[in-house]
C-alpha cells in the first residue's frame, strides 16, 4: 500500500466485516515528539485472545473467500519500517482497537495520503455505519462525525450524492485548517 490512508481503509473494512456499527478513527501527528499515531477502534464482534495473537500472520484470516489476510501484517510492516509498531486490543463482544505508531520524521514512513477521500469512500459505501474521525496535528484538533450529520439530515440518506458533495467540501475545509488533505 502506497500510503497510510489505504491501510486505514483496509482496517476499517475489517471492522465493518466484524459487524461494527461505529468506527472511531484517530490520527495524531506530533512533530515535536517525532511520532505519528493511527488508531482505529470499533464496536464489532471482537476477537478471541487466540485470534488476536495470530492476526499479524498473513496466513491468518477470517475471510471465507481468501486464505490470506494482509491488512494488519502490511500495517505492521509499514510501522516497523519507520521505527514504530502495532498494538491490538480486542475482546469478544466488545470490539477491537488497532493502534499503529510511526516515527514521524523517518525517511521510510509512508505519507498519510488523502484521508478525506478515504473517509468519503467509507461513508458512501457504508451509510448505516457511524464514523467518528479526530485528527490532531501539532496541537490543533479537528473532528468529523457522521452521527452528527445524520441527525442534521433528518432522514436524508448520508450517501445521497448531494450530501456526499457537502461532506467532501466540509472535509476539505476542516482538514485544510490543520494542513491535511
Amino acid at each position: 500500500m502506497e500510503d497510510l490512508s489505504l491501510h486505514i481503509l483496509d482496517i476499517v473494512e475489517n471492522a465493518i466485516r466484524a459487524a461494527a456499527q461505529h468506527v472511531w478513527i484517530t490520527i495524531t501527528e506530533d512533530a515535536a515528539r517525532d511520532v505519528l499515531v493511527v488508531e482505529i477502534k470499533d464496536d464489532g464482534v471482537g476477537m478471541s485472545e487466540n485470534l488476536k495473537n495470530r492476526v499479524t500472520d498473513p496466513f491468518t484470516t477470517t475471510k471465507k473467500t481468501s486464505r490470506v489476510g494482509l491488512g494488519i501484517p502490511l500495517l505492521e510492516q509499514a510501522a516497523q519500517e519507520s521505527g514504530g509498531e502495532v498494538f491490538i486490543t480486542s475482546e469478544p463482544g466488545k470490539g477491537t482497537t488497532v493502534r499503529a505508531t510511526f516515527q514521524y520524521s523517518h525517511i521510510d514512513r509512508k505519507p498519510l495520503g488523502t484521508i478525506s477521500q478515504t473517509l468519503l469512500t467509507l461513508i458512501a459505501g457504508n451509510p448505516s455505519i457511524d464514523f467518528s474521525y479526530t485528527h490532531t496535528r501539532n496541537n490543533q484538533t479537528v473532528h468529523f462525525d457522521t452521527a452528527e450529520w445524520k441527525h442534521e439530515l433528518e432522514g436524508i440518506p448520508i450517501n445521497n450524492p448531494e450530501v456526499l458533495r457537502l461532506i467532501k467540501k466540509n472535509l476539505a475545509e476542516t482538514l485544510g485548517t490543520i494542513g491535511v488533505s
